[in-house]
């Protein structure tokens, strides 16, 4: 999560509602790779995710770097 503006555009692109997303870079900032790792943690600790949902991951990185992953949980 490097800034709240990209976090915005994407979840836009994707057509998902900020609802559905799980921000927490205003608490650690740019946390690189280990982004998405602790933001899963946090959300399953918050119960934000549960059995039987489909989990989208998506991950820029510098120059046309980037990856996503989608699994059911």
């Amino acid at each position: 999560q490097a800034n709240i503006r990209i976090i915005e555009a994407t979840a836009k692109y994707a057509g998902l509602p900020m609802e559905k997303v799980y921000v927490n870079v205003d608490r650690y900032g740019n946390m690189s790779s280990a982004s998405i790792p602790v933001a899963l943690d946090e959300a399953i600790e918050e119960g934000r995710v549960r059995p039987g949902m489909n989990i989208l991951s998506s991950t820029f990185g510098a120059g046309l770097t980037w990856g996503a992953t989608v699994w059911r949980t």
